[in-house]
């Protein structure tokens, strides 16, 4: 957890440097913040001697025992205009799977973490999610327009799948439906996904595909839910946007 700490202070530093704000030119929804957040990253991760996935520079050392799947800024258009809900997000997969996450609000401060079996935290609290099990009450967070109301009592949409994810996790959010169909990497979910999971929530794929893979090409479509019975409800609508 050590790792993931220094390297979230290493991107808030650099973030904290950058005066550009604007696309970088080298990719459709790629800013220039994300090139020196991701510079910051990769220095610290490649001197721990670890392996990398990040969104911004591909998968470094896939054979290595411990891989951090990283987003420098994850929720990067928020940071470019100016609303404070954009994040770091890392997570150490070893070789049984996701072992450490951490999720940064690089607005605020607020951190998210979780450690394989032993629990997550905000700031030190433990979560717990909300409890919540019928749709028809529960307060959802989306990506994405759905097709059709998903039958619950609200939504909210905040542009940043890792912060989103965690709000599950803490019970600020019931759920989480991302309406999109294939639109975001291992990096912009894999440690909400331990997170929300080591404080009781479900996340899965909508196509029930594995989420966290080694796979800079992958692209998956996350629903949680703060119970079973929530998550099946939300996953059930879900797959119904793709029925013809």
């Amino acid at each position: 957890m050590a790792l993931l700490g220094d390297v979230a202070d290493a991107v808030a530093a650099a973030m904290a440097r950058v005066d550009d704000l604007g696309p970088s030119g080298r990719r459709d929804g790629q800013y220039v913040l994300d090139l020196h957040a991701d510079d910051a990253a990769l220095a610290v991760l490649r001197a721990a001697g670890v392996g990398v996935l990040s969104e911004e520079s591909g998968l470094e050392r896939p054979d290595a025992d411990e891989i951090v799947i990283v987003d420098p800024v994850d929720g990067s258009t928020n940071a470019s205009r100016g609303v404070p809900w954009y994040a770091t997000s890392l997570c150490l997969v070893d070789r049984d799977g996701p072992a450490a996450a951490l999720v940064v609000n690089l607005a605020s401060g607020v951190r998210y973490w979780a450690e394989r079996g032993g629990g997550a935290f905000c700031d030190g609290v433990r979560l717990r999610t909300s409890g919540c099990r019928d749709t028809t009450s529960a307060i959802v967070g989306l990506n994405g327009i759905p097709p059709r109301s998903l039958g619950t009592a609200q939504v909210r949409m905040f542009g940043a799948a890792a912060l989103d994810l965690c709000q599950v996790a803490a019970g600020v959010l019931d759920g989480y439906v991302d309406c999109t169909t294939d639109q975001h990497g291992p990096w912009d979910y894999a440690a909400a996904v331990l997170v929300c999971a080591e404080a009781g929530a479900v996340v899965t794929d909508a196509s029930s595909r594995e989420l966290v893979v080694l796979d800079h090409a992958a692209r998956r479509t996350p629903v949680a839910g703060a119970t079973p019975d929530l998550h099946a409800a939300l996953l059930t609508t879900r797959r119904s946007f793709d029925e013809r």
